[in-house]
């Protein structure tokens, strides 16, 4: 992991095996490159993800995506001390230029004002939802994809 990302941070070490224990997730090779508490951003090498272009594979962008939002949800319930699962229910994603690089995925929260009341409809009903918006840019910073998803969380236990 980057210096940026303590070692001993439980939640990001939670999270990294969570990504290592599903085989369709390890493939991909990536890694968690930052979290700041707000944005995640995870990164994949171009080479295990190209296509018959010798672009970055659709799919690839779109899960890296996915899974980076996840991902952010999932730390940032962890870090508030919430055990819940996590899973996408929606997903609505747009392919705006060919990436010719590796891949480097960043989630936020859509709103961010939204985490307290969804931390609050969590503990009081065991279920709540939230969009988190994500994208991949290309060198220059322009997008190549991005996305809004909504995910659900549910309280185990």
């Amino acid at each position: 992991m980057p210096s940026s990302i303590a070692p001993e941070d439980a939640a990001l070490a939670l999270l990294e095996g969570h990504f290592q224990a599903m085989p369709p997730v390890a493939a991909l090779q990536m890694r968690i490159e930052d979290f700041d508490g707000r944005c995640l951003a995870l990164a994949a090498p171009l080479a295990a993800h190209v296509n018959d272009k010798g672009c970055a594979f659709g799919g690839s962008l779109a899960s890296l995506m996915t899974l980076a939002a996840w991902g952010l949800v999932t730390l940032r319930l962890a870090r508030a001390g919430l055990a819940a699962d996590v899973f996408v229910a929606d997903s609505q994603v747009r392919f705006h230029a060919p990436l010719f690089a590796d891949l480097r995925a960043r989630a936020s929260l859509a709103d961010e004002t939204e985490w307290d009341g969804f931390l609050l409809r969590l503990r009081e009903r065991g279920r709540a939802g939230l969009h988190v918006d994500a994208d991949v840019t290309l060198p220059d910073g322009a997008l190549a994809t991005s996305g809004r998803l909504r995910y659900v969380a549910v309280a185990k236990g």
